[in-house]
């Protein structure tokens, strides 16, 4: 056997054992169970104020994620608060402007303004929060 046979024999033995594991692993990571415990939980007696004269809610469309919340100025200029982690895995949603919803990005769920489950694959709704707008200060609050 020369040395090119053997480094063939044993590149392919390795990769046998190891190509299962592998897509064994990247499978169980894209089948999270929705309770399994790893998805934060939506903040609680959430009450805070924002300057909303400049940055991201200064404009119509724009959105920030603050303190577990993503809060959101639609392009009508009303403002939406719901929690940032997606209840299938926890990834950080998105405010989407021109469809007025949320999506997540890491596996496609959408959820409507308020929070509810448009599309999975996650199958609980996210939290939505109260909003007031008293000059430039926006209150978000449970």
């Amino acid at each position: 056997m020369t040395r090119k046979e053997f480094f063939e024999r044993v590149g392919f033995g390795a990769a046998a054992i190891l190509v299962p594991a592998c897509i064994g692993g990247l499978a169980a990571g894209c089948e999270k169970d929705d309770d399994d415990g790893s998805v934060s939980p939506a903040p609680t007696n959430v009450n805070f104020t924002l300057d909303i004269s400049t940055g991201a809610l200064a404009s119509n469309g724009g959105y920030l994620t603050t303190k577990g919340i993503v809060v959101a100025r639609t392009l009508a200029g009303d403002f939406l608060a719901v929690s940032a982690s997606c209840t299938h895995a926890g990834t950080n949603v998105k405010y989407r402007s021109t469809s007025n919803d949320f999506h997540c990005p890491n596996h496609g769920a959408n959820f409507s303004n308020t929070g509810h489950v448009t599309q999975g694959p996650a199958t609980r709704n996210l939290t939505s929060y109260n909003t007031e707008l008293n000059g430039n200060t926006l209150r978000v609050y449970s």
